[in-house]
């Protein structure tokens, strides 16, 4: 017994040391004082949609989700254009040179501004677990994905503690290519979800694998200047997360791209539709 309370309030006073190091500026932001608020939510979505939400369907008709859907997709459009704009005038369009531009720590408009967005930007992985809910809601089971709940419930965990320590910098650069990128899947899916008067305007479907390639490309050669020349970082350890990230999908997308358009094969229903992050709408 000794022990264990011995090895607890080390790992108490571990824990407090380790929070020392945390910005201060976001200490009282929604789900910012611990870790621990996340990793529930995260815990019950991943338990939702693995287990408890497909035993809850089993023996129900699927619900028509068009009208939500629709709203919903169209309002992520809507969100991710406002963050793409809030990344630009925060740093990325206003003062970051694409190269080692490091966190501003400081209490300063622009740096409180990119602090907000990237709470934002965190948030905004809380709402896309919708995704996931929509497809057992809608009994399509073989959309949830291993891959798929993996992303959608790293992100959140990874980026609370991006929020909380680092926000701000080449770090940051991911995102905003990721709500670029958003824009234009959401909008997809939004124009898939209104019916099949509007497949007319989907004829760009084909481009979306490329328009990911391209993101998973440009995040792994930003990233890459941190390894290539010196840079003063604050926190790397983000820095080998985002570009570990950017490769293992770099390599998966262009083992899709290699297997669906080169050699023309059939893929499993994980990487059918060009993307296996891609929800289908129909």
């Amino acid at each position: 017994m000794a022990f264990n309370n011995t090895l607890t309030s080390r790992a108490v006073l571990l824990y407090d040391e380790w929070l020392k190091e945390a910005d201060p500026r976001t200490e009282n932001w929604l789900l910012m004082a611990s870790p621990f608020p996340q990793t529930i939510i995260i815990a019950a979505y991943i338990y939702f949609v693995m287990s408890l939400g497909p035993r809850l369907m089993e023996n129900r008709k699927p619900f028509d989700l068009k009208r939500p859907m629709i709203i919903y997709n169209f309002s992520i459009v809507a969100f991710s254009i406002y963050l793409v704009y809030e990344f630009l005038m925060s740093g990325w369009a206003n003062g970051y040179t694409y190269g080692c531009d490091l966190v501003d720590y400081s209490s300063s408009p622009q740096a409180l501004r990119m602090a907000w967005t990237c709470w934002l930007y965190y948030f905004s992985k809380f709402i896309e677990m919708l995704d996931t809910i929509f497809f057992v809601l809608r009994k399509k089971n073989s959309q949830v994905t291993f891959l798929h709940v993996f992303h959608h419930a790293i992100m959140p965990f990874t980026w609370w503690f991006g929020v909380r320590f680092s926000a701000g910098g080449l770090g940051t650069f991911h995102a905003l290519l990721n709500c670029i990128v958003h824009v234009i899947m959401y909008t997809y899916y939004a124009l898939s979800a209104l019916g099949p008067a509007y497949q007319k305007y989907l004829w760009w479907k084909k481009y979306m694998t490329t328009i990911q390639l391209v993101q998973f490309v440009l995040i792994t050669a930003h990233i890459g200047q941190f390894f290539m020349k010196d840079c003063p970082y604050q926190f790397p350890v983000f820095l080998y997360v985002i570009g570990s990230y950017g490769l293992i999908f770099l390599f998966l997308f262009l083992n899709f791209y290699y297997h669906a358009y080169t050699k023309g094969k059939r893929l499993p229903k994980v990487f059918q539709n060009g993307n296996y992050l891609l929800k289908k709408s129909e």
